[in-house]
């Protein structure tokens, strides 16, 4: 089957260029359109298809039962701005320029807007940006034509439905970026939750205040499965269903310890559900392995457009079209809290992770790691003073906040019997071999992308948009 798919795709690839060269438009009945949705620091345990407890996610769930659902999807860094230049560019973040917070890719770097654009597509985007220059990004911004009133992070509906009726001869990909649940929390009804009966990931010191903030978070994840419902129903309406690759993504963890702003898994682990009615067998689950940095090419071979040998991702379309249960064998991870609100002056980490094992390496290990949380300024934050109370007098919350700032220079974990990654292998014999060859394949990484370590983290801020960084190279 994988031969026969491989011959096919190869034709069919050949013939779309010979059309595009010879200046024919190519037919859109041979090329989907695309909808892709993505939340705002979502952890992807929350959602009920991925067995969330907390909060019903029908429509975010709707989309696994009519398609496919991933088990294994990861991205390269737990930040917003990171994620979406890796999405868009189909590049690891030090290659691209793109790897602290509120960051920006080089110059001459392309964009999913170039690529598909080049194949015939209307590319647009509406709703959260965080991307920069706009020279690698010429996406068709749909906001800009919207309500001048409406708040610009928020994905507008009668934008969208504008942007997919408009020549509808022609393909299209449109991104639908939520701002939700990103903090402050303010969105959606709380008072649908009670903080009492809430489930507690085992990581969480168990407070009063922490269960109140996580009431308000679960109302935006509902508020946010309530505007994905919209698109489905849009979609649905329009009568573009049967001819339209829809995918919904979760980013990155919550703004909540253990997830965003560092290399574990429930930062960089993400929710992956899609649908293509035709195409992708309805209820389907894998166990292949990928990345958001694959989420480029994928697009790309469903568009029919050239594979590009500059992109560090690798298409999964014959993953998604059932031909095959295997796409790649380890996920790597980069944080750097340098340049980030209240974030520690410099605390990188790099990741790699095996089906079976997790590999982290701490860069300073002798500087506390901090950020919003530790340094808490109100608001959604004061949740962790409370922690620091309890450590007092409680030894897990202890453990539990030393942990979070005070780390050593390795860690590892057993991702399969450990998914919280509590229990640090790191320089036990039984596990050398393991730690060693994670290490080296790790470095070698690295050294492909031109990163540097420590002297790539002190350059952070000249890689961001807000500290007057330029998308010089």
């Amino acid at each position: 089957m994988p031969y026969s798919y491989s011959v096919f795709s190869t034709l069919r690839c050949g013939l779309l260029t010979l059309i595009a060269a010879m200046g024919l438009q190519v037919l859109s009945a041979s090329q989907p359109n695309i909808i892709f949705i993505v939340a705002d620091d979502l952890t992807f345990t929350d959602i009920s298809c991925y067995g969330g407890q907390n909060v019903a996610t029908p429509n975010i769930d709707s989309i696994a039962e009519e398609g496919m659902r991933f088990a294994r999807c990861f991205q390269a860094s737990a930040m917003c701005s990171p994620t979406r230049h890796n999405i868009y560019t189909g590049l690891y973040p030090v290659k691209s320029g793109a790897y602290p917070n509120s960051t920006l890719a080089y110059e001459g770097n392309k964009s999913v807007a170039h690529y598909l654009g080049d194949a015939g597509y209307r590319v647009g985007i509406t709703g959260k940006l965080h991307i920069w220059p706009e020279s690698v990004f010429p996406f068709d911004y749909l906001n800009r034509n919207a309500d001048p009133d409406a708040n610009e992070n928020d994905p507008n509906l009668e934008a969208i439905e504008a942007f997919l009726t408009r020549d509808q001869d022609q393909p299209s990909c449109t991104f639908i970026c939520y701002n939700e649940p990103h903090t402050p929390w303010t969105r959606g009804d709380a008072s649908q939750f009670d903080p009492d009966k809430l489930v507690l990931p085992p990581y969480f010191v168990d407070t009063p205040t922490t269960r109140k903030h996580l009431a308000d978070y679960y109302a935006e994840v509902k508020h946010l499965d309530d505007s994905v419902g919209d698109v489905i129903a849009l979609i649905d309406r329009l009568g573009m269903k049967d001819n339209t690759l829809l995918i919904f993504v979760s980013e990155q963890g919550m703004a909540m310890p253990f997830a965003k702003w560092t290399c574990y898994d429930q930062g960089l682990q993400a929710a992956f559900v899609a649908r293509w009615p035709g195409k992708i067998s309805p209820g389907s689950v894998s166990n292949a392995m990928i990345e958001y940095v694959d989420i480029l090419p994928t697009f790309m071979e469903a568009a029919g457009a050239t594979e590009s040998s500059s992109l560090d991702g690798q298409s999964f379309l014959p993953v998604l079209l059932g031909a095959r249960d295997h796409h790649k064998d380890y996920a790597y991870g980069i944080q750097t809290t340098r340049g980030i609100n209240n974030g520690s002056d410099h605390y990188g980490i790099r990741s790699i992770r095996s089906h079976k094992y997790k590999l982290l390496i701490n860069l300073t290990p002798n500087v506390p790691f901090q950020n919003n949380l530790t340094e808490n300024k109100g608001g959604w934050t004061e949740f962790w003073p409370t922690w620091v109370d309890a450590a007092k007098s409680d030894d897990f919350a202890k453990e539990t906040t030393q942990r979070y700032q005070w780390r050593p220079t390795e860690e590892l974990y057993d991702t399969e019997n450990d998914p919280y990654e509590l229990n640090n292998l790191a320089g036990e014999k039984k596990y050398q071999a393991a730690q060693k060859d994670l290490r080296i394949r790790l470095l070698r990484w690295m050294d492909e992308q031109g990163d540097r370590g420590a002297e790539t983290e002190m350059d952070a801020l000249s890689r961001t948009f807000k500290k007057g960084g330029t998308a010089a190279r």
